[in-house]
């Protein structure tokens, strides 16, 4: 299977003939470089890395049929030439500033392009009741997700059954919403009780009582950001694995320049994804306050951090379960890019589109 490749030190990504090359200075002020990918996110334990006395120069062959996607968290530079070879191998390009927030992304020229599919796309997003009836699939499984963190914690953490009754007393019918702005503001209800119950569930002694989004405002929601933005880039990766056209959503309006159907899968996976992650990371104090940078009204995931966020959350995303129907293994990341199938089988008829609900 192939992998995601994050890196974090500043320097170049390079085309040098059919092989790309990660470039950094050896006298970096960043310290030695590191190159973070597969099981091992600091050691080059796969490659060794070829230094040039010249020009001080460290050099890292990376190979091209086993990346699956770039994720640039340094200040990386790169050409037309590199991008071009991206296209041709089809490999998407993720990048995030220095404060870690998701910047965009370099996404190939569709190669599994099909009118048939776009068409019936376009007429289930026109058609009212068809749209309608896709975004309440998303938003109830999502709900059942959040849920389903929340039963886990129910015994073992005081508190955490209120919000939990509290969700389950105000599930709606979904035959009760005709709308999607409707749909979208008990989504925003629903939501808001479970991030208020991160209060109960995290071992810290901060104060958690509302989600902030631009800019973050503590440690918790700087975690949220982070983490719903991997899970983004983690979705859109998956989508343009398949046939759909990933500006044409249902759920949110699709806009200009955003990948608005990746919006859609994010909300049934981030509870599954980024938010079991925070709670690992936060009560085992792998993360702590320490990685966290507040100024300037903002709080951000310095460097060290991300990189603890980024393993959790990329050994999450290759853990396999049993899948039910299929009788075999798969991973968090294949069970996307299924769900990615369910819906193109939904768009053209073949089959009613069910969401991914967690059963563990």
């Amino acid at each position: 299977m192939k992998r995601n490749y994050y890196i974090f030190t500043p320097g170049r990504l390079r085309r040098r003939q059919n092989t790309i090359y990660f470039e950094a200075m050896a006298g970096d002020p960043h310290g030695p470089m590191e190159f973070s990918e597969h099981e091992d996110f600091e050691l080059w334990d796969d490659f060794e890395a070829e230094t040039d006395d010249k020009d001080r120069i460290q050099r890292k062959p990376i190979p091209i049929e086993d990346v699956e996607a770039f994720y640039c968290f340094g200040e990386i530079s790169f050409n037309s030439k590199f991008l071009n070879f991206l296209s041709q191998a089809k490999i998407a390009l993720h990048l995030f500033n220095y404060y870690g927030y998701y910047s965009g992304s370099y996404y190939p020229r569709e190669y599994l392009i099909s009118g048939f599919l776009t068409v019936h796309q376009v007429q289930h997003y026109l058609d009212e009741g068809k749209r309608l009836a896709l975004a309440k699939e998303f938003v109830s499984t999502a709900v059942d997700n959040l849920l389903r963190n929340l039963k886990y914690y129910k015994s073992r953490k005081e508190g955490v059954d209120a919000w939990a009754d509290t969700i389950e007393g105000n599930i709606v019918d979904m035959n009760s919403i005709n709308t999607i702005a409707e749909l979208m503001g008990y989504e925003g209800r629903m939501r808001e009780a479970y991030y208020r119950s991160f209060g109960q569930i995290l071992d810290i002694e901060l104060e958690f009582t509302k989600r902030v989004r631009r800019p973050p405002d503590n440690m918790i929601n700087a975690l949220i950001s982070f983490g719903n933005a991997m899970v983004y880039t983690t979705c859109l990766s998956e989508i343009y694995r398949t046939q759909l056209n990933p500006t044409i959503s249902f759920l949110h309006e699709p806009g200009e320049r955003r990948f608005s159907l990746s919006l859609d899968l994010a909300e049934v996976f981030k509870p599954l994804l980024a938010d079991r992650a925070i709670f690992k990371l936060l009560n085992t104090k792998m993360l702590t306050e320490k990685d966290f940078d507040k100024n300037l009204n903002r709080c951000y995931l310095e460097e060290k951090g991300r990189k603890v966020f980024v393993k959790e959350f990329d050994e999450r995303l290759k853990t396999t379960i049993q899948h039910r129907k299929l009788n075999r293994k798969v991973s968090y990341r294949q069970l996307i890019r299924l769900k990615c199938y369910k819906l193109i089988k939904h768009l053209t008829g073949e089959q009613r589109y069910k969401g991914f609900r967690a059963w563990w």
